[in-house]
């Protein structure tokens, strides 16, 4: 029996280049190993305002984007998160056994509580329903980044400490590390970590973009004066952009500095401009047949939630009973 693999993405505006190389690829190509559950968490993203009407869009959006990507529903179930009640009902069946401390110590709720003049309580308490929704479907793995590595980690205390408090209920999930070299950096700012929330409008390459402002923002992507190509993380323009081609290419980083051993800055953007291209083009095409077929999508996301449906259930319905309600 395959292992069971579950993950989110929020919908909030598109998927960017390092999205899709630290999770949707290989999401993609993990549904030939794991039972695989993926889920638009739109609930997620309301931990800061959004506007309902782009919300319900984005969220749409989103799940299209996935199956233009490879998502087969043949192979995974897809669905999105705020059509299963349980997720939030077995939040709070959680929030009450986790402690203010340990939602204090989140690394990304201080950073991101330190940008809000009134942070929400949403916001603290996201790490709880990242919890429910993982435990939920008896997950066995979960892809994680250094980003939700400390998420994860509550994760598996939390399932923990309840089977333990409580009785058996949950699996305890373990991390699917992905693949360091998959760590995208902007291109204005080889120092931070590809964002879709970076105001800066030549900082991150979106899946939906066009090939004229593709090569815009890789022409324009920061890099250095030293005019030689090699993967050295001292110089963080030149490595980022050298990680990226190597990551699309599938080739190492010894094959990529062959590949451009006497060339400049100009050759090797061209060729990641190319390279970018052709990997986005038909994931572009596939969206743009999707978003001609409604219908289509939503009947997949209908499927998916009626496979999930009864996982949900049943775990939230034990959860509860061990608790003590009726």
């Amino acid at each position: 029996m395959k292992e069971r693999v579950f993950s989110g993405i929020q919908p909030t505006g598109g998927v960017h280049l390092g999205n899709y190389l630290g999770a949707i690829r290989q999401w993609v190509a993990w549904q030939d190993v794991y039972e695989s559950i993926f889920c638009v968490v739109n609930a997620h993203a309301i931990t800061i305002p959004k506007d309902p009407k782009i919300l319900q869009e984005q969220t749409l959006e989103m799940a299209t984007l996935l199956l233009a990507c490879g998502i087969d529903p043949k192979r995974s179930k897809l669905f999105i998160q705020s059509q299963i009640n349980e997720h939030g009902a077995l939040c709070w069946l959680l929030n009450c056994g986790v402690s203010m401390g340990d939602l204090a110590r989140m690394t990304q709720f201080k950073d991101k509580s330190a940008k809000e003049k009134s942070p929400l309580a949403g916001l603290f308490t996201y790490p709880v329903l990242m919890a429910a929704d993982i435990l939920l479907y008896q997950s066995d793995c979960v892809p994680v980044g250094a980003d939700q590595k400390q998420h994860l980690e509550l994760t598996r205390d939390i399932a923990l400490k309840f089977n333990r408090d409580f009785g058996e209920c949950f699996k305890v999930p373990k991390p699917l590390i992905e693949n360091i070299g998959a760590r995208v950096m902007g291109l204005d700012d080889p120092l931070v970590k590809m964002s879709k929330s970076h105001p800066g409008p030549l900082h991150a390459i979106f899946l939906l973009d066009e090939p004229d402002l593709i090569a815009k923002k890789i022409k324009k992507a920061t890099t250095d004066s030293l005019g030689t190509l090699c993967f050295d993380p001292e110089r963080p323009g030149i490595y980022n952009l050298l990680n990226i081609y190597a990551l699309l290419s599938q080739q190492s980083s010894a094959q990529v500095e062959t590949q451009f051993e006497g060339k400049g800055y100009g050759d090797f953007k061209k060729a990641l401009v190319e390279v970018v291209v052709e990997t986005f083009s038909p994931i572009r095409e596939a969206y743009a047949r999707l978003q001609g077929d409604r219908d289509y999508v939503l009947g997949v996301l209908q499927e998916g939630l009626q496979a999930v449906q009864p996982i949900a259930t049943q775990t939230y319905q034990r959860a509860k009973r061990l608790m003590g309600l009726l």
